[in-house]
């Protein structure tokens, strides 16, 4: 892996920074404080996000960049045969491959995962071995025993090992498993070979029951075939008698019929005779009643007339009654002065209701304006004082030490008097807030002016309401004032038009004499219905004579029929109980035909049974044969599993047991370079605990120079043996801060290393404050801060003659 690029913007203290990196030892020098490890942290953002970052989403933007400014860091580098980009924001990621213009990841767990699988190291591995601060040397003194072999043997990919021992120990379980389910569902071979035996014995025995139910199926079936016919013919007969039996009994209610009304014309007969002498004795007593008849009809002419002129007084009355109201009317309507005088009243009450609601207006205005304007400044103000006591707390958490949240530098002598600063602000801002909560509080109630505002409108709404009420009042009958005289004169002819058309009709009406010619009359009605009765009786007398005639002849023909359907009905010689045997004899043969079938039925259904159980005996035979060949497979297959797991545990025995050996064979030639031949050993225990040999004896007390050494050689061993036997595709180191206690000579010593790993790792990046060590270098760059921007500032020294600062 190579680094080729770098661009910051407006993260921390790089406002736009873009650094162009390339092969061989580049040195970046400059003050604390002033962004040089910044720029190792922005790597680590870009490749891992948030984890690999101090602090949280807010401390990441720069102080004093713009509150929606954009914060972004973009990766270039190169591994094995493919170039790849990574551009990273606090709320997006992309990740892009060989130039092209879509990116391969485009969300911020998408970008980190591919970043991860493509260097094949987690954060904490990739970090802890090729990117190496000064209080990260000791990394693994940290850690306890099989920490320390577990973090060696997953940074050198023996873990891949391990992980295959795990899906195979998985695989194993599973063979297992199924081994043991198929041998303990493989069935008995003696039980499935008895079955087989007793599915065969019932195939025999069903052959035998089916032949003997076919030969009883057969004898039912011939005996139903002689019983069926006299049945048929026994149903004839009985349709027959029912038939002549329903003819019979139609005969024989004729002949009553007949009979009966013969005797009805007979009667007939009689009345009319009697009605014949009465009609004559009726008639003398009904011949008053024609003259009646014409009276009572001139009378109720009269009558009629009567009540017409009785309808045409009633309605002259109404109209006269109607044309008075019109007039009483018409003399209370009110005048033009009257109605003037109720527009003026209406138009002053509204003029003054105008005036109020003005003033009222204004007055809410302003007051609303001022509680609105006392509640905002108060809201500032705290506002204010929440920003100065976080401001506060943070100083105070990071003590005079700590860098200040505005400028970013240490605070130092100045602590205790930002405080007092801070502390005077925040006395200042909770007196004004004191005042505008007060100010709040007077406001909450209406002033008086406004109150009594309200009270003048209200009533000038009320009195303008009943103004105007009176006023349309006024209105609405001037209005009406025309409807009524048009109604009057409309009037005044129809009361003339009624008076003619009474006069007309007035004239005489005896109303007694009416009554009692209409009771002559109803007296002698019921005379003259019976009357008319007993004419229409007396006049069927001849036609009844000849009716008598026909009924008798009709009642004669009737008896005659009833007696030949008789005598046909006893030749026929039907019975109910010689039908009844006849019935019970064939549902016999039938129940016994249908008996043979069912047993003929059941007798193939045992044969099928019988033959798929032998089927069965045998698919189970098959069945067993299948699965204990597969149980042989499956054991097998568990072997191979076994023995290959076997294997890779010795591998992992040989790889484990050359590693310490190996790994401190590199720490030493790394110790040798670094002390300039002062100490030629570093020895690992089992537990990997460091020890210097000097002259081959174990160093008990060493210097924190030497320790810094020791763990500087370790951790160059481990990425030697990364690169060299692990596979891992990386050829780059990031040291920060690492010369620590060490002397000038050993620093000069370290960085000669460094450069002469330029064929295993072509890409060296170190970060010092030191600046003697800078000739050492094959590129520097140089940071600074600027304090009148407050941001860093980033350039190339004279040697690559390169502006890299944007």
């Amino acid at each position: 892996m190579q680094i080729n690029r770098l661009r910051l913007c407006n993260f921390r203290q790089h406002e736009n920074t873009d650094l162009e990196l390339g092969a061989g030892l580049t040195g970046i020098i400059g003050p604390n404080g002033a962004g040089k490890t910044t720029l190792l942290e922005a790597i680590a953002w870009a490749m891992y996000g948030m984890p690999a970052a101090r602090g949280s989403r807010d401390t990441i933007r720069r102080r004093g960049a713009p509150p929606r400014s954009r914060v972004e860091v973009e990766l270039e580098f190169s591994l094995g045969a493919h170039q790849y980009r990574v551009l990273r924001t606090l709320n997006g990621a992309e990740l892009y491959q060989d130039g092209e213009p879509a990116p391969i990841a485009n969300s911020i767990g998408a970008v980190t995962e591919r970043i991860t699988r493509l260097l094949g190291m987690t954060r904490d591995e990739f970090f802890n071995t090729y990117f190496t601060g000064q209080k990260e040397l000791a990394v693994m003194a940290a850690m306890s025993a099989p920490e320390r072999a577990q973090f060696l043997s997953r940074v050198l990919g023996y873990e891949r090992i391990r992980a295959a021992q795990d899906r195979l120990k998985e695989r194993r379980s599973g063979l297992r498993a199924r081994h043991d389910a198929l041998r303990a569902g493989l069935g008995d071979l003696g039980e499935i070979e008895a079955a087989e035996t007793r599915a065969r014995e019932r195939v025999a025995s069903a052959h035998a029951v089916e032949t003997a139910a076919t030969d009883a199926a057969v004898a039912a079936e011939r005996n139903l075939a002689e019983v069926r016919p006299r049945w048929e013919q026994m149903q004839q007969r009985r349709d027959a008698a029912r038939a002549m039996e329903s003819e019979l009994r139609l005969a024989e209610h004729q002949a009553a019929a007949a009979g009966e009304h013969a005797q009805r014309l007979r009667h007939q007969a009689e009345e009319t005779a009697a009605a014949a002498q009465a009609l004559e004795a009726i008639g003398r007593r009904l011949a008053p009643l024609p003259t009646l008849r014409e009276e009572v009809a001139s009378l109720e002419r009269q009558a009629e007339a009567h009540a017409q002129c009785q309808g045409v007084l009633a309605r002259l009355e109404d109209v006269r009654r109607h044309l008075g109201s019109l007039e009483d009317r018409l003399a209370r309507l009110p005048g033009p002065p009257e109605l003037d005088a109720a527009r003026a009243r209406v138009n002053d009450v509204r003029a003054s209701l105008t005036t109020v609601t003005l003033d009222g207006e204004s007055l809410r205005t302003a007051w609303v304006r001022d509680a609105q304007d006392a509640k905002t400044k108060r809201q500032g103000l705290l506002d204010q004082y929440q920003e100065l006591r976080e401001q506060r707390q943070r100083i105070v958490e990071a003590g005079p030490e700590g860098d200040c949240p505005t400028c970013a530098r240490a605070l130092g002598a100045e602590y205790g008097k930002v405080l007092e600063l801070l502390d005077r602000q925040m006395e200042q801002v909770v007196a004004n807030g004191n005042f505008y909560k007060q100010r709040i509080e007077q406001l909450v109630l209406e002033p008086r002016e406004l109150d009594e505002a309200d009270r003048r409108r209200l009533a000038l709404e009320a009195e303008l309401a009943g103004a105007m009420g009176e006023l349309g009042r006024l209105e609405a009958m001037t209005q009406e004032g025309a409807g009524l005289n048009g109604e009057r004169l409309r009037l005044l002819p129809r009361v003339r038009e009624l008076e003619a058309t009474l006069e007309r009709l007035r004239g005489e009406y005896d109303q007694a004499r009416h009554h009692a010619v209409a009771a002559g009359i109803r007296e002698l009605e019921p005379l003259a219905l019976q009357a008319e009765r007993l004419r229409a009786l007396a006049d069927r007398g001849a036609a009844a004579s000849a009716e008598l005639a026909a009924a008798d002849a009709e009642h004669a023909a009737a008896g005659t029929r009833v007696a030949d359907l008789g005598a046909r009905l006893r030749e026929l010689g039907y019975t109910e109980q010689a039908y009844r045997d006849t019935r019970d004899a064939d549902a016999a043969a039938e129940r016994a035909r249908r008996e043979a079938e069912l047993a003929l039925v059941r007798a193939r259904g045992e044969s099928a049974a019988a033959a798929e159980a032998v089927e069965a005996a045998l698919r189970r035979r098959a069945e067993r044969a299948d699965r204990e060949r597969v149980a042989t497979a499956a054991g097998l297959e568990l072997a191979l599993h076994q023995e290959l797991d076997r294997a890779l545990t010795d591998l992992r025995t040989d790889l484990n047991a050359t590693l310490r050996p190996d790994l401190s064979e590199l720490a030493s030639g790394f110790l040798r370079d670094l002390t300039n031949g002062r100490y030629t050993d570093l020895e690992l225990d089992e537990d990997y605990g460091a020890t210097l040999l000097d002259d081959g004896d174990p160093k008990a007390v060493i210097s924190g120079g030497e320790e810094d050494i020791a763990n500087l050689a370790l951790r160059l061993a481990i990425s030697q043996m990364i690169a060299e036997r692990a596979g891992q595709p990386l050829s780059l180191l990031i040291l920060d801060e690492i010369f620590g206690s060490l002397d000038e000579d050993r620093r000069a010593a370290v960085v000669d290393l460094l450069r002469s790993l330029a064929d295993r790792f072509p890409q060296v990046i170190l970060i010092t404050h030191i600046d003697s060590v800078r000739e050492g270098f094959d590129r520097v760059v140089r940071v600074g801060y600027d304090l009148a921007r407050g941001v860093a500032t980033v350039s190339d020294e004279p040697v690559g003659e390169h502006d890299v600062a944007a």
